[in-house]
């Protein structure tokens, strides 16, 4: 399988990210309900969100090489039986979706580091905090996180079923090309 996109599939790197970075977002979510749902006592209470924070800070590296990497290794050209409509729904969707994880990284920085203190990435290194003394930062911005998260999840559910009705009713090779199995590798 070769390392870049071609013009009818995508590449091993890309698909890494893809579905790396859909895994790690589903993760994350599921993380960050549990967390807020745990008593002062639980011996999760202050682990959870520095999990949640550490893994938060390398997704959102692993998306800015993503979008690196899609600019190094352009994605195929959608197939020529997707309509124009198809065409812009699928690139505003993407766009939305990068745009709302970006977003979701920045409130999420908002809330970590309102009480001025950095973010420590696994004891590996910290992310410094810009602002200090802004505690009611994090009020809004926790707001904004849940709801932005909510959001990606509900749109990347939504590019999942429409990739399902690409293979299942359409029958091309729009799932396909994402899991390395495309039946043409020209033109797709």
């Amino acid at each position: 399988m070769q390392l870049r996109n071609s013009s009818a599939r995508y590449g091993l790197i890309s698909m890494l990210l893809h579905w790396g970075i859909a895994l790690a977002v589903y993760a994350m979510f599921g993380l960050g309900l549990w967390m807020v749902t745990l008593s002062y006592y639980d011996g999760w209470y202050h682990q959870a969100p520095e999990l949640h924070k550490s893994i938060g800070i390398v997704l959102m590296m692993g998306l800015v090489v993503r979008v690196i990497w899609r600019h190094i290794s352009r994605p195929p050209s959608a197939p020529k039986s997707h309509s124009t409509l198809t065409r812009v729904t699928a690139a505003g969707a993407h766009i939305a979706l990068y745009s709302i994880l970006f977003a979701i990284f920045i409130s999420g920085y908002l809330i970590s580091t309102a009480d001025g203190k950095p973010i420590s990435v696994f004891g590996l290194f910290d992310v410094p905090a810009t602002l200090t003394d802004a505690g009611s930062q994090a009020d809004l911005a926790g707001q904004i996180h849940l709801w932005l998260a909510w959001s990606v999840v509900i749109l990347s559910a939504l590019h999942g079923l429409a990739a399902l009705k690409h293979h299942f009713i359409d029958k091309d090779d729009t799932l396909k090309r994402m899991l390395g199995r495309s039946s043409v590798d020209s033109g797709a």
